[in-house]
């Protein structure tokens, strides 16, 4: 699949963000909002000059939630955001460098008892910001494995789903474990992305899709052989 969609839209050049600290930002807003919303938020913190983690840290946490409205939840998001760089300042000298070195299951451990953090969030801040090699799972995916048949039927946001589907991935990359392995599943999950907004949405549409012809595979291997 992901040789299909490479070969279908190209490298994508994933996370949109100008710096590691704003992929972070992202990854807290665009919880339970379109990237259009966010991207709104993003361009009020960037007028404020809060893009970076002394920018954020100065910020009243009110002006905060006033800037990061539109991404909505914000009365959640803001003190998550906070609570965020008050831990980098507590714990790596505020310096982001210094959390990327920590080690991938100590980390993710550590971002995962943060408030507004869970395992979507937080991998996507080890993949993108800080560049560990590690799969991320979302809703297109969930979709795309579901009707290709690669899984179960898998529940949308349940942690048992978000295991399965991170599991699946990190063994169809396995034999790709090398100096370059977290591009190599950043562009995966940036293509399915790209695959998911196009064609596998809550309806999907077929026609077009390049897995398609996987789909049709499956389909016509699953239908009962004439006697």
């Amino acid at each position: 699949m992901h040789d299909q969609l490479l070969e279908a839209y190209g490298p994508q050049h994933w996370w949109p963000a100008k710096s590691d600290f704003e992929v972070v930002l992202g990854a807290y807003l665009t919880q339970n909002t379109a990237w259009k919303a966010v991207e709104l938020s993003l361009a009020n913190l960037q007028k404020a000059g809060a893009l970076s983690v002394e920018g954020l840290r100065a910020l009243p946490l009110a002006r905060l939630q006033e800037l990061i409205r539109p991404s909505g939840f914000y009365t959640r998001k803001a003190p998550a955001l906070k609570a965020f760089v008050a831990m980098l300042d507590a714990e790596f000298g505020g310096s982001l460098q210094a959390l990327a070195e920590t080690p991938t299951a100590a980390l993710r451990t550590r971002l995962l008892q943060l408030p507004g953090v869970g395992p979507e969030t937080a991998d996507a801040i080890l993949l993108y910001a800080l560049k560990h090699p590690v799969p991320v799972a979302d809703e297109y995916l969930r979709r795309i494995a579901n009707r290709h048949w690669l899984i179960d039927p898998v529940p949308g946001k349940s942690h048992e789903g978000y295991v399965t589907l991170v599991e699946l991935t990190r063994r169809a990359f396995s034999r790709d474990a090398q100096s370059d392995h977290a591009k190599l599943l950043n562009e995966f999950h940036a293509l399915i992305v790209a695959v998911g907004k196009a064609h596998c949405r809550r309806s999907p549409l077929c026609t077009g899709c390049p897995l398609h012809n996987d789909l049709l595979s499956i389909q016509a291997a699953a239908e009962p052989k004439e006697t």
